[in-house]
């Protein structure tokens, strides 16, 4: 028999604590907004970054490629997203944020570091900058092993 314990198994522990903040954040946002976490997080992303390809937002974002099509799909139904051919790849769409979408963003930002905010209230400063650093360097060693093969 495995010595594998699920509740002290990292990965799995990680992969808990991560749905029960997107579980959070979707409900808030559905509510509040009518956006599923893939549509904000491409919201997200192009307010920060400006025009980008989908192949671009699935490195960004590490959704897959389906993901990120549905959610820039009905982000433009929305009138959120404008998509047009990336005149350096026909086969791909530059997404752009419109002006109602940029207004969006504008509104759920506060909402999401007001939430951010209530989920780290009991940890320090420096805890949360630990956790941070442990986030980046725990994707640092993912992207390393993927490249290995």
């Amino acid at each position: 028999m495995s010595d594998l314990s699920l509740d002290d198994f990292l990965p799995y522990r990680l992969s808990i604590a991560s749905n029960a903040v997107s579980d959070a954040v979707a409900s808030a946002y559905r509510t509040l907004f009518g956006l599923r976490i893939p549509e904000w997080r491409l919201i997200a992303v192009l307010a920060e970054g400006g025009n980008m390809s989908q192949q671009a937002l699935c490195g960004r974002t590490r959704m897959d490629k389906v993901t990120v099509s549905r959610a820039a799909i009905a982000l433009a139904e929305r009138g959120l997203i404008t998509r047009a051919s990336n005149p350096e790849d026909q086969r791909s769409h530059l997404l752009t944020l419109t002006p109602e979408g940029s207004a969006l963003y504008e509104q759920v930002s506060p909402k999401a570091l007001e939430l951010e905010r209530k989920i780290f209230a009991k940890f320090s400063q420096a805890e949360r900058a630990q956790l941070k650093a442990m986030l980046y360097r725990i994707e640092a060693e993912v992207e390393a092993i993927d490249a290995r093969g």
